[in-house]
């Protein structure tokens, strides 16, 4: 069963605003079958499985651009990086990349989703965490021959907060930040790349009142489209660290913590999705006021996905991708927003 604090919707039947949008980004229409296909703005709708609308080797260099961002910010997950390849070798394969987003004034999911539905992604699952007040989608890549360190592609996952549930005075403080961003919504991606915000330097007092009311709204604020983490797919290692249990104490026994929210190892109802995750890295800036204090920056995630029952017996170097549990988990994601929380953060600092 799901948590209560959590909800996963899995039909376009009654679509969220989030699924909304994405339709009319694209002017595309549900299939029967429930599956979603998007294109991005266009006179004609572009049926599911045509050709991209964005060159390949241009997206891989603007989300490659994104990685180098995040890995010259995030020193924990550079060098979790060099510590998996030198044990295990050099191809890592990545799960997912995820972004944050603030869900108002074209700011939020759709503004981080047209890059990626422009190159042929899938919009799937939705999921809510109205604790958090937050809901997210998640993007299936389009198959691509492609392989080491240029492939396969990572599923997308791109959150939103839903700003119209927070209160009075933080829609106000979001809004007035999103309003000197102006049409910045729309080039969310190269804000990403760039590593650069598309709102003006928040005030110190801003954000410790985002803070105050939602560590993600505080996150986003300053960090904005910047990638969240990315997430190494530890089934596809080749070493004894590619079940998730001796990855986790291998990185724990090179000095690295990991999110203990709702225990070190998320795993799903089913069993099949096993998730954990670093502790974000904290980085100094530089408020409007001229204060500099130390914010969270980003973390670095690990998934295990295994077989489906119908595959189990599947010998090992038959195995692929479409042969594992898919998807993401609302109950494992819940958990693993918290990497950036404060309580980690301080627990990661004792």
């Amino acid at each position: 069963m799901f948590s209560a604090s959590v909800k996963l919707v899995r039909s376009p039947v009654g679509l969220s605003p989030c699924y909304r949008g994405l339709l009319s980004l694209g002017r595309c229409r549900p299939h029967r079958k429930g599956s979603l296909c998007m294109s991005s703005r266009s006179e004609m709708d572009r049926p599911c499985g045509s050709p991209a609308k964005i060159a390949e080797p241009f997206f891989r260099r603007a989300i490659s651009s994104m990685e180098k961002i995040y890995l010259n910010r995030n020193p924990t997950a550079n060098a979790i990086l060099d510590l998996v390849r030198s044990y295990d070798g050099d191809n890592i394969f990545y799960d997912h990349f995820a972004f944050r987003t603030f869900g108002v004034d074209g700011h939020g999911i759709d503004s981080m989703a047209k890059l990626f539905v422009d190159f042929g992604y899938t919009p799937r699952d939705e999921l809510r965490f109205p604790a958090k007040k937050l809901r997210a989608l998640w993007f299936a890549p389009p198959a691509t021959k492609d392989t080491g360190i240029q492939g396969p592609l990572p599923r997308i996952f791109i959150s939103e907060l839903i700003v119209e549930e927070m209160s009075r005075e933080i829609q106000e403080t979001i809004r007035n930040y999103t309003k000197t961003s102006g049409c910045g919504g729309d080039y969310a991606a190269l804000a990403s790349a760039m590593g650069s915000l598309t709102w003006d330097r928040p005030f110190y007092s801003d954000y410790q009142r985002l803070l105050r009311e939602s560590e993600y709204a505080a996150w986003t604020l300053v960090n904005g489209y910047a990638l969240n983490h990315v997430t190494i797919s530890t089934h596809r290692l080749k070493s004894n660290i590619r079940e998730i249990d001796t990855l986790n104490q291998f990185i724990q026994e090179n000095g690295y913590k990991l999110n203990s929210e709702g225990g070190t190892l998320k795993v799903s109802p089913d069993g099949l999705l096993r998730q954990s995750s670093t502790v974000a890295d904290s980085t100094a800036f530089t408020f409007a006021e001229g204060v500099n204090e130390t914010v969270p920056c980003s973390y670095i995630e690990f998934a295990e996905r295994l077989l489906l029952p119908q595959f189990k017996n599947l010998p090992a170097e038959e195995a692929e991708e479409r042969h594992r549990r898919d998807g993401f988990e609302v109950g494992n994601a819940d958990k693993i927003f918290e990497s950036t929380s404060n309580d980690q953060l301080k627990r990661s600092a004792a």
